[in-house]
């Protein structure tokens, strides 16, 4: 006890450690303070950034960017009141030109005689034995259009399908969907009318897609073709909480080995989108490059979960939904009539 006394005397009596020990706590948390408060102004940057952006996607400032967006918008309400499904839905020569490119990729790269890449302005991202990643830059801009090429052997091809375009079961396996709705069909093509909205990371805002889209199958050679592209809507006007994408394509092409209803396919899906942000392109690029193979494996499990539910890998899995294309076999108003009203009773929006 004694002993313990001397020592606390003898610190006590030497000012200058305590005085030096201060200095360093209060220089440790002036450093740390430094350090959240700079973390602190670039988020909040990106954030005033963003925001801005929003505010002038909007309309909600003054001056040129307030003129911008109403033309952009009156432009937007006046082919929206103009919608014809003449001109908009999707034809068939868009899936001859889908299936043309599969099979010239197939021969490019996968053939034991092919070259093994593809032209020079394609630029390989990943290489996997089973899911292969490219990217072009878009003569438009910055952004690039993407290719991913990829194999299953545990769902069948109309699972995958099926995942895609069954609406009320993507807002089940899909998180991030805040509005996924059918807004419109076209009783002749099969073509329709869909409304995502859709998170963003923090500190974006949610993103609104109006899109028209179109399935075809074909038995013969084996391919189903999933075809969708941004349009505008008067179903679907603006909404000041979300920021509206008005460029976005998407194919996608899935070749069965055996058959529709067997486990076994490959798919090309190419994808081109334009997130109308003010984060530097790189970094959108970045974000497409390993995002994708992390939601196209969402949608192998939300396919895979699918069989598990119904307990057998077949027809339209858990999603009730049977992919036919009346289209394909000639089938024409009445026909496809009935075939929507057989999928609105599943809630297939």
């Amino acid at each position: 006890m004694r002993a313990q006394c001397l020592r606390a005397c003898a610190l006590l009596a030497r000012p200058r450690l305590w005085r030096d020990a201060a200095r360093r706590v209060r220089s440790g948390k002036a450093e740390q303070s430094a350090r959240h408060e700079q973390v602190s102004r670039r988020g909040k940057a990106l954030w005033i950034q963003e925001h801005s952006q929003g505010r002038r996607d909007r309309g909600r400032r003054d001056g040129l960017w307030g003129l911008e967006r109403k033309g952009r918008s009156l432009a937007a309400a006046i082919v929206g009141l103009m919608f014809s499904w003449e001109e908009q839905q999707v034809k068939d020569a868009e899936f001859d030109t889908c299936v043309a490119e599969f099979s010239s990729l197939d021969q490019q790269v996968f053939q034991p005689t092919a070259a093994r890449s593809l032209a020079p302005s394609w630029e390989t991202v990943i290489s996997k034995p089973s899911f292969k990643l490219w990217r072009r830059p878009l003569e438009t801009g910055p952004l690039y259009q993407y290719r991913v090429f990829g194999t299953y052997t545990d769902i069948t091809p109309r699972q995958f399908l099926n995942v895609q375009i069954d609406t009320d079961y993507r807002k089940r396996w899909d998180e991030l969907v805040i509005k996924l709705d059918i807004l419109d069909r076209d009783l002749t093509s099969g073509s329709e009318v869909v409304h995502w909205v859709t998170q963003f990371p923090y500190p974006m805002y949610a993103r609104d897609y109006v899109y028209v889209r179109r399935w075809h199958t074909d038995s013969t050679k084996k391919v189903m073709v999933l075809v969708s592209r941004s349009v505008e809507h008067p179903s679907a006007p603006e909404h000041p909480k979300y920021v509206r994408v008005r460029s976005y394509e998407s194919h996608m092409v899935i070749r069965a080995h055996h058959s529709f209803d067997e486990i076994g396919f490959d798919y090309l899906l190419t994808y081109t989108d334009d997130p109308q942000t003010v984060f530097p392109h790189y970094c959108i690029s970045w974000m497409v490059s390993s995002g994708m193979p992390d939601f196209l494996e969402k949608l192998h499990r939300a396919a895979r979960d699918s069989g598990q539910a119904t307990g057998r890998l077949g027809a339209a899995g858990a999603t009730g939904l049977e992919v036919e294309d009346p289209c394909v076999s000639g089938a024409r108003g009445e026909d496809h009539e009935q075939l929507s009203q057989g999928t609105r009773h599943i809630g297939y929006a």
